[in-house]
């Protein structure tokens, strides 16, 4: 009997450990890209990753009444200086720290557009964190580590040119500081 119960639980563990138990982030632990992921856009409608396939994406969670909700305006300055050559910035408005953004997508995308003069794209409102996040997120994780998950808003994931993410970058890291411009700009030097 004992023997029954052990060989039960190994097959269990091993299901569990080929994607099918705890801690497993389900079909996005099984995407190759960031381009197997699909968002809904703020206006309604897909915004599919693989539509920047060969770009570089700089993916950040938002949220309008943040202490970090200014750096908006750095992002807007990186989407202007590099969005020719390749980099595309995307807005994932999210709740889940603070409820910081409990605006509805309407009013959210016309704070953005008025207060900072957002032209690049935002997503629909998402969890980024925990068992809600969106798969992007949980395969970022899966990609990266734990530590690539985001711990606040403003949380920046940089996608290289074939899909695989490069590096996160905090909160507290601004959109035009060194270190990120640089890892732009090595990202966007590589072939695609």
């Amino acid at each position: 009997m004992n023997r029954t119960l052990f060989a039960l639980l190994c097959v269990t563990l091993v299901a569990a450990d080929v994607g099918g138990g705890a801690g497993a982030t389900g079909p996005a632990s099984r995407a190759a890209s960031a381009f197997d992921h699909t968002f809904e856009s703020i206006d309604g409608g897909k915004l599919e990753l693989a539509h920047y396939r060969g770009k570089v994406l700089l993916v950040v969670n938002t949220a309008s009444f943040c202490g970090f909700t200014p750096q908006y305006d750095g992002l807007q300055k990186l989407w202007d200086k590099y969005e020719s050559k390749g980099l595309v910035v995307i807005g994932v408005p999210s709740n889940d720290f603070g409820a910081q953004e409990p605006k509805a997508e309407a009013d959210i995308k016309e704070f953005c557009q008025g207060a900072f003069g957002i032209t690049f794209p935002l997503t629909a409102k998402y969890g980024v964190s925990g068992a809600d996040a969106h798969p992007f997120y949980r395969w970022v994780v899966g990609a990266l580590g734990a530590n690539a998950a985001p711990r606040w808003n403003f949380h920046k994931v940089l996608i290289a040119r074939d899909g695989k993410a490069v590096a996160t970058f905090g909160s507290s890291t601004a959109p035009m500081s060194g270190p990120l411009t640089q890892a732009i700009d090595r990202e966007l030097a590589a072939k695609p």
